[in-house]
């Protein structure tokens, strides 16, 4: 949590420390164009899969979340956004014999530097991004009545890419799909065991966002 604490603070000091800057922007780049607006919020739903079997025998099943995100522009084409899940992806565990063997939640945030292609007045405008996430996991319920098995938190690199379709200057819609490629460490009864679940998993969505 002190991580994500830690991004959130970030983000936050990149909105707040650069009214000046954006104010010189206006006038030396092309923020004076069609819209000229540095802030925007999107919120909507995504999907959250895993690319592969995390372990031999071992599946994940993906599921739907709310999902929100807040940018900063410092110009019309570089953005700094802070991404993640409103609420917990729940997902079924299951193996190749027993078949469901436990639930696990997890729920991944991002900071990311985007690159929006094109003049802010475009009806589809293009970006893609790349930065770091973190995934927590939580309230699992995996193996039964036996040793407690817990996943501790997945970290890496977020990659992003996506598309928004402009209503007008104020209202867009967006579709975007991310990767996440991080491991979750594995323990059992409180313990790190040296072992790691690959998941990598795959985030797609779909959304109304507002600019300011």
């Amino acid at each position: 949590m002190t991580s994500i604490r830690t991004l959130t603070i970030a983000l936050a000091s990149l909105i707040a420390a650069p009214a000046a800057f954006a104010q010189d922007a206006t006038t030396d780049t092309a923020s004076s164009s069609a819209y000229g607006k540095r802030f925007a919020v999107v919120g909507g739903a995504a999907i959250l899969k895993p690319d592969r079997d995390p372990a031999p025998g071992l599946k994940i099943d993906g599921d739907v979340a709310p999902v929100i995100s807040a940018s900063w522009y410092a110009t019309d084409n570089i953005a700094v956004e802070l991404w993640g899940a409103a609420d917990k992806f729940n997902h079924r565990v299951k193996a190749d014999g027993p078949g469901k063997i436990g639930t696990v939640d997890q729920q991944p945030i991002a900071l990311s530097g985007q690159y929006h292609f094109g003049t802010p007045d475009k009806v589809m405008r293009p970006f893609v991004g790349l930065g770091y996430y973190e995934s927590n996991f939580s309230d699992e319920t995996i193996g039964g009545d036996g040793a407690h098995v817990g996943l501790e938190t997945a970290k890496g690199a977020i990659a992003t890419a996506g598309m928004d379709f402009n209503i007008n200057e104020r209202w867009f819609a967006r579709a975007d799909a991310r990767y996440m490629k991080g491991d979750a460490g594995v323990r059992v009864a409180g313990q790190g065991t040296g072992e790691e679940l690959t998941i990598d998993p795959w985030v797609v969505g779909v959304g109304i966002g507002a600019r300011f």
